[in-house]
C-alpha cells in the first residue's frame, strides 16, 4: 500500500503545524508525533472519541495531541510518538519479573477505566482505542481472538496474550500467524488461530457453541475430531517460562470468554504478590516455531 503522505507535507491541526520526515511526523516545536490515518472506516474518529474522553483518567493511553484539519482526506489524528514499544525491546532483552508485573498493573488500570464505563475492546491489540466501544453497541461483536467467532470482547484475552509474550520474550508471538508472514485477509489466518487455541488450552467444551458462528462451529468440530491437544503452555519448563508465570496466565486463557477473569479479578490475582525466583535462562539467538506450526 502506497504511503498516506509524502515525506515534507504539512499537516494543519487545530493546535499546531506538523511536517512529515521519512515516516517520522515532527511538530514545529521538532517535537516528534505519531500521526494514525484511515480511510473508510469509524475506528479512528472512534479512537479519537475514546482517547478525548479517557486519557485524562489514566495515564496509560497513548494521548491524543491533535488532529488534522488539512489535508481532510485522509482523516488523520496526533497522537504522542513513542520511541519504541516494550514488546518490541523484549525480543533481545525480557523485562524483569517484577518489571513485567507492573506492566500488567498498568495494562489492567487502563482497562479497568474503560471496563466500568461499559466499553470493552475488539480488536486483539490493546493500544487501538479505535476498537474500545461500549458493550451494548451494535459494534460490540467481538472474537475469541481476532477473527469474528463470538460475541464477546477480546481485552482480557489480548492481556494475557502480552503477557505470555514479555515473559517468553525473543520475539515470541505464540496466537500471531503474522510473523510467519501469514496476513489477516489470508483464508488461513483464522484457522491457524484457532488451531493453536486448541492445542493451547483445548479441547473446546460444547458450551461454546453456544456463542460461535457457524464457520467458527465447523472450525471447533474439525479440530475436535483431531489428535489431543499438545498443551504446549503447560509443557514448557521452567527454564522457558517462570512456573507463576505460567500458571498466571493458563488462568486467563481459557477458550471460552465466558471463563475467562474479570479485570477486577485479575487485579486480585495471587501473582502480584507472589516473589519466586526468574527461572528463565537466556533468550536463544532464535526462537523455536509453535508446535503446531513446526508440524504442520
Amino acid at each position: 500500500m502506497p504511503p498516506l503522505f509524502k515525506v515534507d507535507q504539512v499537516l494543519r491541526g487545530h493546535k499546531s503545524i506538523y511536517i512529515t520526515v521519512k515516516e517520522v511526523h515532527r511538530a514545529l516545536d521538532e517535537a516528534a508525533v505519531y500521526v494514525a490515518s484511515v480511510r473508510g472506516h469509524w475506528c479512528l474518529q472512534n479512537e479519537a472519541d475514546i482517547l478525548g474522553r479517557y486519557q485524562s483518567k489514566t495515564p496509560f493511553l497513548r494521548p491524543i495531541i491533535d488532529e488534522v484539519i488539512s489535508p481532510a482526506d485522509p482523516p488523520s489524528i496526533i497522537l504522542r510518538h513513542l520511541d519504541s514499544e516494550l514488546l518490541t525491546e523484549s525480543t533481545n532483552k525480557r523485562p524483569t519479573r517484577p518489571e513485567t508485573k507492573q506492566v500488567a498493573r498498568c495494562i489492567l488500570e487502563a482497562l479497568l477505566v474503560l471496563h466500568r464505563d461499559g466499553m470493552r475492546f475488539l480488536e486483539t491489540q490493546l493500544g487501538n482505542c479505535g476498537g474500545a466501544v461500549s458493550k451494548d453497541s451494535k459494534f460490540a461483536e467481538g472474537n475469541l481472538i481476532g477473527g469474528a467467532f463470538t460475541h464477546l470482547p477480546t481485552d482480557v484475552w489480548s492481556f494475557g496474550n502480552a503477557i505470555l509474550s514479555l515473559v517468553h520474550g525473543g520475539d515470541f508471538h505464540y496466537f500471531d500467524p503474522g510473523r510467519q508472514g501469514v496476513k489477516l485477509e489470508d483464508r488461513e489466518y483464522d484457522l491457524i488461530v484457532m488451531q493453536r487455541m486448541y492445542h493451547s488450552s483445548g479441547p473446546f467444551q460444547k458450551s461454546v457453541a453456544e456463542i460461535l458462528n457457524l464457520v467458527a462451529l465447523e472450525l471447533v468440530i474439525f479440530f475436535s475430531g483431531q489428535r489431543i491437544p499438545r498443551k504446549p503452555l503447560q509443557r514448557w519448563s521452567t527454564k522457558e517460562i517462570p512456573s507463576a508465570d505460567n500458571k498466571f496466565i493458563r488462568r486467563i486463557l481459557k477458550l471460552d470468554p465466558r471463563e475467562r477473569p474479570m479485570v477486577e479479578e485479575i487485579f486480585e490475582d495471587e501473582w502480584f504478590m507472589e516473589e519466586s525466583d526468574d527461572t528463565r535462562e537466556p533468550i536463544p539467538k532464535e526462537t523455536s516455531k509453535p508446535e503446531d506450526e513446526a508440524g504442520s
